[in-house]
């Protein structure tokens, strides 16, 4: 009876820190959609590490300002206090120019014909795309106290603070860590 109480006792143990992991540690998440595009696919499955400083350049979890139901997986561009624009498809932050290499596949294909092969699965896209100056469309942004701007990488296509706003640092749910599926694409996601 002590050997089976024991075992229980011990699986009941592991149980309660996998779940306690889970709730304050780290979470699994889906992509949903084409808004991080060359560098996360629709589909893919995730972990976010909740505990993680947020920094320029972190793919995190979020719930959209305009609608808490909805968990968008973002880059975050713009820390509180930063001066963000975007002129000409050239990304400066607080007066410096910003490398941005993570998009040179889309935004050689936006070059090549305006990502016309690449959306073919959607022809609102491409009508979206044709209608495009630039890969990334201009603006400027002061970032409030407390807020973060957040991107998509899919630039054309993508519902990030350019449309619902800045981020409050209590939406952000975590930094993408890892990318777990599909199986042949097992990955740290490097920011």
């Amino acid at each position: 009876m002590k050997e089976f109480i024991k075992n229980w006792g011990l699986f009941f143990l592991i149980l309660a820190i996998f779940w306690t992991l889970y709730i304050f540690v780290v979470t699994p998440v889906s992509v949903n959609g084409h808004s991080m595009d060359p560098t996360l696919a629709d589909g893919q499955k995730l972990i976010t590490y909740k505990l993680s400083n947020i920094d320029r350049f972190d793919v995190v979890t979020t719930k959209e300002p305009d609608d808490l139901d909805k968990l968008a997986v973002k880059r975050v561009i713009g820390l509180p206090g930063d001066r963000v624009q975007m002129k000409d498809d050239v990304l400066t932050v607080n007066g410096e120019q910003v490398d941005e290499s993570y998009l040179n596949p889309y935004q050689q294909k936006f070059a090549d014909d305006k990502m016309q092969s690449e959306y073919s699965y959607n022809p609102a896209f491409q009508d979206i795309a044709a209608g495009a100056a630039s890969f990334t469309s201009d603006f400027v942004y002061k970032v409030p106290k407390g807020q973060y701007f957040v991107l998509g990488d899919n630039r054309l296509i993508s519902k990030d603070s350019r449309a619902f706003g800045f981020v409050n640092r209590s939406l952000i749910e975590g930094e993408v860590v890892f990318r777990y599926w599909p199986l042949d694409d097992i990955a740290i996601v490097n920011n």
